[in-house]
């Protein structure tokens, strides 16, 4: 093997490692949906007074606090 092809596997090898200790990457948790996309199941941005969805869709958007009975 030419050093050149040694340098190669090592830096390959290296950067599998580097890979395997980066964290995974996760959504951003919204704190609340709004009505449409509670009801249609949407992933909301929780844009305020209007959302992307509703905005897109030209619906009023509208944010209930939901009560936690836990």
């Amino acid at each position: 093997m030419s050093p050149s092809q040694v340098e190669q596997r090592e830096s390959q090898r290296s950067n599998v490692s580097n890979v395997s200790q980066t964290l995974p990457r996760v959504p951003k948790r919204t704190p609340m949906a709004c009505q449409f996309c509670r009801g249609r199941k949407l992933k909301c941005d929780g844009n305020r007074p209007s959302c992307s969805n509703c905005n897109r869709r030209g619906l009023p958007c509208a944010f209930i606090a939901v009560s936690s009975q836990r």
